[in-house]
Protein backbone atom coordinates (compact mmCIF):
# COMPACT_ATOMS: atom_id res chain seq x y z
CA UNK A 1 0.00 0.00 0.00
CA UNK A 2 2.78 2.54 0.70
CA UNK A 3 4.03 1.95 -2.85
CA UNK A 4 0.60 2.64 -4.30
CA UNK A 5 0.23 5.73 -2.13
CA UNK A 6 3.55 7.10 -3.37
CA UNK A 7 2.60 6.30 -6.97
CA UNK A 8 -0.71 8.16 -6.78
CA UNK A 9 0.87 11.16 -5.09
CA UNK A 10 3.50 11.27 -7.86
CA UNK A 11 0.73 11.04 -10.47
CA UNK A 12 -1.11 13.92 -8.78
CA UNK A 13 1.81 16.15 -9.84
CA UNK A 14 2.08 14.82 -13.41
CA UNK A 15 1.08 17.67 -15.71
CA UNK A 16 0.57 15.52 -18.81
CA UNK A 17 -1.77 13.12 -16.99
CA UNK A 18 -3.58 16.06 -15.48
CA UNK A 19 -4.21 17.74 -18.85
CA UNK A 20 -5.46 14.49 -20.35
CA UNK A 21 -7.66 13.54 -17.40
CA UNK A 22 -9.31 16.92 -16.91
CA UNK A 23 -10.15 17.17 -20.62
CA UNK A 24 -11.42 13.60 -21.14
CA UNK A 25 -14.93 12.28 -20.61
CA UNK A 26 -13.49 9.12 -19.03
CA UNK A 27 -11.60 11.16 -16.45
CA UNK A 28 -14.62 13.28 -15.60
CA UNK A 29 -16.79 10.18 -15.23
CA UNK A 30 -14.32 8.53 -12.88
CA UNK A 31 -13.90 11.68 -10.80
CA UNK A 32 -17.64 12.20 -10.37
CA UNK A 33 -17.67 9.84 -7.39
CA UNK A 34 -15.56 12.30 -5.38
CA UNK A 35 -16.15 15.62 -7.18
CA UNK A 36 -19.62 17.21 -7.20
CA UNK A 37 -19.29 18.67 -10.70
CA UNK A 38 -17.46 21.24 -12.76
CA UNK A 39 -19.56 24.32 -11.99
CA UNK A 40 -20.63 26.28 -8.92
CA UNK A 41 -24.26 25.41 -9.54
CA UNK A 42 -23.38 21.68 -9.47
CA UNK A 43 -21.88 22.08 -6.00
CA UNK A 44 -24.86 24.02 -4.67
CA UNK A 45 -27.27 21.39 -5.97
CA UNK A 46 -25.28 18.61 -4.25
CA UNK A 47 -25.07 20.69 -1.05
CA UNK A 48 -28.85 21.01 -0.97
CA UNK A 49 -29.22 17.24 -1.38
CA UNK A 50 -26.73 16.52 1.42
CA UNK A 51 -28.47 19.03 3.70
CA UNK A 52 -31.74 17.19 3.12
CA UNK A 53 -30.05 14.07 4.53
CA UNK A 54 -29.38 15.91 7.78
CA UNK A 55 -25.73 16.74 7.14
CA UNK A 56 -23.87 20.04 6.91
CA UNK A 57 -21.39 20.68 4.11
CA UNK A 58 -18.21 22.57 3.38
CA UNK A 59 -17.67 23.69 -0.21
CA UNK A 60 -14.28 23.70 -1.92
CA UNK A 61 -13.62 25.22 -5.34
CA UNK A 62 -10.79 23.02 -6.56
CA UNK A 63 -7.51 24.54 -7.61
CA UNK A 64 -4.13 25.01 -6.02
CA UNK A 65 -1.17 27.18 -6.97
CA UNK A 66 -1.96 30.15 -9.22
CA UNK A 67 0.59 31.93 -11.37
CA UNK A 68 -0.77 35.51 -11.36
CA UNK A 69 -2.49 37.93 -8.99
CA UNK A 70 -5.42 38.08 -11.41
CA UNK A 71 -5.91 34.30 -11.10
CA UNK A 72 -5.84 34.56 -7.30
CA UNK A 73 -8.59 37.17 -7.29
CA UNK A 74 -10.62 35.14 -9.82
CA UNK A 75 -10.38 32.11 -7.54
CA UNK A 76 -11.46 34.21 -4.56
CA UNK A 77 -14.45 35.57 -6.47
CA UNK A 78 -15.89 32.05 -6.73
CA UNK A 79 -15.83 31.83 -2.95
CA UNK A 80 -17.50 35.22 -2.58
CA UNK A 81 -20.25 33.94 -4.88
CA UNK A 82 -20.53 30.80 -2.78
CA UNK A 83 -20.98 32.80 0.41
CA UNK A 84 -23.75 34.84 -1.22
CA UNK A 85 -25.48 31.74 -2.58
CA UNK A 86 -25.21 29.86 0.72
CA UNK A 87 -26.99 32.74 2.44
CA UNK A 88 -29.58 33.19 -0.32
CA UNK A 89 -30.46 29.48 -0.35
CA UNK A 90 -30.21 29.13 3.43
CA UNK A 91 -27.81 26.22 3.15
CA UNK A 92 -26.10 24.64 6.14
CA UNK A 93 -22.69 25.16 4.57
CA UNK A 94 -19.37 26.92 4.89
CA UNK A 95 -16.30 27.22 2.64
CA UNK A 96 -12.79 25.70 2.57
CA UNK A 97 -9.95 27.57 0.89
CA UNK A 98 -6.35 26.75 -0.04
CA UNK A 99 -3.99 29.70 0.38
CA UNK A 100 -1.90 28.71 -2.65
CA UNK A 101 -5.08 29.23 -4.67
CA UNK A 102 -5.21 32.72 -3.17
CA UNK A 103 -1.66 33.46 -4.33
CA UNK A 104 0.41 32.39 -1.31
CA UNK A 105 3.36 31.27 -3.44
CA UNK A 106 3.32 34.59 -5.30
CA UNK A 107 2.99 36.97 -2.36
CA UNK A 108 2.20 36.18 1.25
CA UNK A 109 0.48 39.56 1.75
CA UNK A 110 -1.73 38.97 -1.29
CA UNK A 111 -2.94 35.63 0.06
CA UNK A 112 -3.43 37.06 3.54
CA UNK A 113 -5.44 40.03 2.27
CA UNK A 114 -7.65 37.81 0.10
CA UNK A 115 -8.27 35.44 3.00
CA UNK A 116 -9.10 38.36 5.27
CA UNK A 117 -11.62 39.63 2.71
CA UNK A 118 -13.27 36.22 2.60
CA UNK A 119 -13.35 36.03 6.40
CA UNK A 120 -15.03 39.46 6.56
CA UNK A 121 -17.60 38.41 3.96
CA UNK A 122 -18.23 35.15 5.85
CA UNK A 123 -18.66 37.06 9.11
CA UNK A 124 -21.19 39.46 7.57
CA UNK A 125 -23.15 36.48 6.25
CA UNK A 126 -23.00 34.69 9.60
CA UNK A 127 -20.77 32.07 8.04
CA UNK A 128 -17.31 30.61 8.55
CA UNK A 129 -14.09 30.30 6.54
CA UNK A 130 -11.87 27.23 6.85
CA UNK A 131 -8.29 27.43 5.61
CA UNK A 132 -7.10 24.08 4.26
CA UNK A 133 -3.64 22.87 5.13
CA UNK A 134 -1.23 21.97 2.34
CA UNK A 135 2.22 20.37 2.51
CA UNK A 136 4.51 20.92 5.48
CA UNK A 137 6.55 23.66 3.77
CA UNK A 138 3.45 25.87 4.09
CA UNK A 139 2.30 24.91 7.58
CA UNK A 140 3.84 27.84 9.47
CA UNK A 141 2.84 30.57 7.04
CA UNK A 142 -0.70 29.18 6.90
CA UNK A 143 -1.00 29.22 10.69
CA UNK A 144 0.48 32.72 10.86
CA UNK A 145 -2.16 34.06 8.46
CA UNK A 146 -5.04 32.32 10.23
CA UNK A 147 -3.92 33.57 13.66
CA UNK A 148 -3.50 37.14 12.38
CA UNK A 149 -6.99 37.19 10.87
CA UNK A 150 -8.60 35.61 13.92
CA UNK A 151 -7.05 38.32 16.11
CA UNK A 152 -8.69 41.13 14.11
CA UNK A 153 -11.69 42.97 15.60
CA UNK A 154 -15.02 41.32 14.71
CA UNK A 155 -13.30 38.33 13.01
CA UNK A 156 -12.56 36.20 16.04
CA UNK A 157 -14.22 32.83 15.47
CA UNK A 158 -14.88 33.52 11.76
CA UNK A 159 -11.85 31.58 10.54
CA UNK A 160 -10.47 28.13 11.27
CA UNK A 161 -7.73 25.87 10.00
CA UNK A 162 -6.84 22.24 9.30
CA UNK A 163 -4.23 20.35 11.33
CA UNK A 164 -2.65 17.15 10.06
CA UNK A 165 -2.05 14.40 12.63
CA UNK A 166 0.94 12.94 10.80
CA UNK A 167 3.13 15.98 11.53
CA UNK A 168 5.27 15.90 14.67
CA UNK A 169 4.53 19.57 15.33
CA UNK A 170 0.74 19.22 15.39
CA UNK A 171 0.32 18.86 19.16
CA UNK A 172 2.08 22.15 19.86
CA UNK A 173 0.17 23.81 17.01
CA UNK A 174 -3.14 22.66 18.47
CA UNK A 175 -2.16 23.90 21.94
CA UNK A 176 -1.55 27.36 20.48
CA UNK A 177 -4.73 27.36 18.39
CA UNK A 178 -6.85 26.29 21.37
CA UNK A 179 -5.35 29.08 23.48
CA UNK A 180 -6.57 31.54 20.83
CA UNK A 181 -10.00 29.96 20.41
CA UNK A 182 -9.46 28.91 16.78
CA UNK A 183 -11.56 26.10 15.35
CA UNK A 184 -9.67 23.10 14.03
CA UNK A 185 -10.44 20.39 11.50
CA UNK A 186 -8.23 17.43 12.40
CA UNK A 187 -7.24 15.04 9.61
CA UNK A 188 -4.49 12.48 9.20
CA UNK A 189 -2.79 14.17 6.21
CA UNK A 190 -2.70 13.46 2.49
CA UNK A 191 0.72 14.67 1.32
CA UNK A 192 3.96 12.71 1.07
CA UNK A 193 6.18 14.10 3.83
CA UNK A 194 9.76 13.24 4.86
CA UNK A 195 10.37 11.27 8.06
CA UNK A 196 12.06 14.36 9.51
CA UNK A 197 8.70 16.13 9.85
CA UNK A 198 6.04 13.41 9.86
CA UNK A 199 5.36 10.04 11.46
CA UNK A 200 6.28 7.42 8.83
CA UNK A 201 4.08 4.61 10.22
CA UNK A 202 0.28 4.48 10.10
CA UNK A 203 0.16 3.18 13.68
CA UNK A 204 1.98 6.26 14.96
CA UNK A 205 -0.26 8.57 12.93
CA UNK A 206 -3.34 6.84 14.35
CA UNK A 207 -2.02 7.15 17.91
CA UNK A 208 -1.37 10.84 17.40
CA UNK A 209 -4.79 11.35 15.82
CA UNK A 210 -6.50 9.86 18.88
CA UNK A 211 -4.36 11.99 21.22
CA UNK A 212 -5.08 15.20 19.30
CA UNK A 213 -8.80 14.47 18.94
CA UNK A 214 -9.01 14.17 22.73
CA UNK A 215 -7.42 17.60 23.10
CA UNK A 216 -9.97 19.09 20.71
CA UNK A 217 -12.95 17.37 22.31
CA UNK A 218 -12.03 18.67 25.76
CA UNK A 219 -11.83 22.27 24.59
CA UNK A 220 -14.90 24.58 24.65
CA UNK A 221 -14.40 25.41 20.96
CA UNK A 222 -16.43 23.58 18.29
CA UNK A 223 -14.09 21.39 16.21
CA UNK A 224 -14.30 18.88 13.38
CA UNK A 225 -12.80 15.38 13.33
CA UNK A 226 -12.17 14.49 9.69
CA UNK A 227 -11.81 10.75 9.23
CA UNK A 228 -13.38 7.71 7.60
CA UNK A 229 -11.46 5.38 9.90
CA UNK A 230 -14.00 3.59 12.08
CA UNK A 231 -11.35 2.97 14.76
CA UNK A 232 -10.69 6.71 15.03
CA UNK A 233 -14.42 7.43 15.15
CA UNK A 234 -14.96 4.80 17.84
CA UNK A 235 -12.11 6.27 19.90
CA UNK A 236 -13.63 9.75 19.67
CA UNK A 237 -17.07 8.47 20.67
CA UNK A 238 -15.60 6.63 23.65
CA UNK A 239 -13.62 9.68 24.76
CA UNK A 240 -16.71 11.86 24.52
CA UNK A 241 -18.80 9.45 26.59
CA UNK A 242 -16.08 8.98 29.23
CA UNK A 243 -15.61 12.74 29.59
CA UNK A 244 -19.33 13.59 29.36
CA UNK A 245 -18.90 15.60 26.19
CA UNK A 246 -22.19 16.10 24.38
CA UNK A 247 -22.40 15.16 20.70
CA UNK A 248 -23.50 18.72 19.87
CA UNK A 249 -20.07 20.08 20.84
CA UNK A 250 -18.22 18.65 17.83
CA UNK A 251 -18.72 17.15 14.39
CA UNK A 252 -17.38 14.34 12.27
CA UNK A 253 -16.29 15.37 8.78
CA UNK A 254 -16.09 13.15 5.73
CA UNK A 255 -15.41 13.49 2.04
CA UNK A 256 -18.11 13.55 -0.60
CA UNK A 257 -18.46 10.08 -2.10
CA UNK A 258 -16.56 8.26 0.64
CA UNK A 259 -18.31 6.00 3.20
CA UNK A 260 -21.78 7.34 2.63
CA UNK A 261 -23.10 4.46 4.73
CA UNK A 262 -21.01 5.60 7.68
CA UNK A 263 -22.11 9.21 7.22
CA UNK A 264 -25.77 8.19 7.41
CA UNK A 265 -25.17 5.91 10.40
CA UNK A 266 -23.52 8.70 12.40
CA UNK A 267 -26.44 11.04 11.69
CA UNK A 268 -28.87 8.37 12.86
CA UNK A 269 -26.85 8.02 16.07
CA UNK A 270 -27.27 11.73 16.74
CA UNK A 271 -23.82 13.02 15.75
CA UNK A 272 -23.18 16.14 13.70
CA UNK A 273 -21.72 15.26 10.30
CA UNK A 274 -20.26 17.62 7.70
CA UNK A 275 -19.51 16.50 4.15
CA UNK A 276 -16.60 18.11 2.29
CA UNK A 277 -17.86 18.82 -1.25
CA UNK A 278 -15.26 19.75 -3.88
CA UNK A 279 -16.12 21.01 -7.35
CA UNK A 280 -14.47 22.63 -10.33
CA UNK A 281 -12.51 21.92 -13.49
CA UNK A 282 -9.14 21.54 -11.76
CA UNK A 283 -10.11 18.31 -10.01
CA UNK A 284 -7.23 16.00 -10.96
CA UNK A 285 -4.74 16.60 -8.05
CA UNK A 286 -7.56 16.25 -5.50
CA UNK A 287 -8.83 13.06 -7.13
CA UNK A 288 -5.39 11.43 -7.16
CA UNK A 289 -4.84 12.26 -3.48
CA UNK A 290 -8.12 10.52 -2.65
CA UNK A 291 -6.83 7.41 -4.40
CA UNK A 292 -3.51 7.75 -2.55
CA UNK A 293 -5.30 7.87 0.79
CA UNK A 294 -7.24 4.70 0.07
CA UNK A 295 -6.00 2.67 -2.91
CA UNK A 296 -8.98 0.33 -2.51
CA UNK A 297 -10.98 3.14 -4.10
CA UNK A 298 -9.38 2.18 -7.43
CA UNK A 299 -11.14 -1.19 -7.41
CA UNK A 300 -14.39 0.46 -6.33
CA UNK A 301 -14.24 2.97 -9.19
CA UNK A 302 -13.34 0.32 -11.76
CA UNK A 303 -16.20 -1.91 -10.66
CA UNK A 304 -18.73 0.91 -10.89
CA UNK A 305 -17.35 2.27 -14.16
CA UNK A 306 -17.74 -1.04 -15.97
CA UNK A 307 -21.00 -2.05 -14.27
CA UNK A 308 -23.01 -0.76 -17.20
Amino acid sequence: MPILRSAFIALSRNRMMRRFSESSSVGRRLSSRFVAGLELEDALRVAEAVNRQGMAVTLDSLGESVSTEVEAHQAAEIYHQLLDQIAARKLNANISVKLTQMGLELDRKLAGDIAEGLARHASVKGNFLRIDMEDSSLTQVTLDIVRRINALPKLRGSIGVVIQAYLYRSQSDIEQLLAEGIRVRLCKGAYKEPAEVAFPSKADVDTNYVRLSGMLLESPVYHGLATHDEAMIAAAKKFAVNHRIEASRFEFQMLYGVRRDLQRALVQEGYNVRVYIPFGREWYPYFMRRLAERPANVLFLAKNYFRN
